[in-house]
């Protein structure tokens, strides 16, 4: 099977951070997903780069700031780690901004750990994701007890979105019948690099699930028909310019999430932190961590 149909499965983070779904009587999905990037200098990965962002982790307990995020570390491609959080819209987004500004104890943590982190970065980004519900399937509850995200991205090519369109309301369809499992949520880039980028988040409990692709690529096909194969390999080929797979490692360690997370799970989300490292002489710019 492709790679885009690939991916289109699982559990999905839209609920990363402790969304539940609409159906159920609880708050919808989150519009909007920042997720910022770090890439680590090499030998600073592992407990190294866990000690300075433990330092992120203490400020924001020590304010019961109500905004959270979840931090991971890469199992593919080149050593990194990604942070996402959550906001309901890009009004709510701006003024946890600026409640933070506004904390003098906050922003001078923060500071300080920015100082301390960015001694074991080679650079860092950030993007705005905005949530497409009508490209997702069955977004799922309480991810508390996943341990790993799969990550697809998607690079349409200009002109293209109506084939783009066409193609996941097929993949959709397919997995809706075929699949009842299958839940993903769909975000679409916003800000922060080239248009027409899409991104599918997959959490897992364990990476034993990927062992499973084989069936779930058969009962996907059957679902979709030879004809239907036949038009989502069209469609793939006119309309993806690009797509990639990565997978990742939630890190307790690099998190900040709910209490009801770490009531869930004590014994993963609340781990022995080690001692963070004082912080060098610097005047570097602040680091702004959800």
């Amino acid at each position: 099977m492709n790679g885009v149909s690939r991916c289109l499965l699982g559990v999905s983070l839209v609920a990363a951070l402790g969304t539940t779904a609409a159906a159920q009587g609880n708050p919808p999905p989150p519009k909007i997903i920042v997720i910022s990037r770090e890439y680590v200098k090499p030998g600073k990965a592992g407990m190294a780069h866990e000690k300075t962002e433990s330092l992120f982790v203490q400020a924001m307990s020590r304010a019961k700031w109500p905004t959270h995020y979840l931090g991971m570390t890469s199992l593919s491609g080149k050593q990194r780690a990604l942070f996402l959080s959550q906001y309901a819209s890009f009004d709510a987004w701006e003024k946890d901004s600026l409640a933070m500004e506004k904390n003098p104890a906050l922003s001078a943590a923060l500071d300080h750990a920015s100082v301390v982190d960015g001694e074991l970065l080679d650079s860092m980004d950030q993007g705005v994701f905005v949530y497409h519900e009508e490209m997702s399937l069955r977004p799922m509850a309480d991810i508390s007890h996943m341990r790993y995200l799969d990550i697809s991205a998607y690079q349409v090519r200009p002109g293209h979105t109506g084939e783009w369109n066409e193609l996941v309301k097929l993949v959709k369809a397919a997995y809706e019948t075929g699949v009842p499992s299958a839940h993903w949520g769909m975000y679409q880039l916003r800000y922060g690099g080239e248009g027409g980028y899409y991104i599918v988040l997959t959490a897992r409990k364990s990476l034993a699930e990927l062992d499973q692709a084989p069936m779930v690529d058969q009962q996907f096909a059957a679902a979709m028909g030879e004809t239907g194969m036949k038009r989502l390999n069209e469609l793939v080929a006119s309309a993806v310019e690009t797509s990639q797979h990565q997978l990742f490692a939630f890190s307790a360690e690099m998190s900040y999430v709910e209490e009801s997370w770490i009531k869930a799970d004590p014994a993963f989300w609340k781990p022995k932190r080690a001692a963070a490292p004082a912080a060098k002489p610097a005047t570097e710019a602040k680091k702004a961590k959800p």
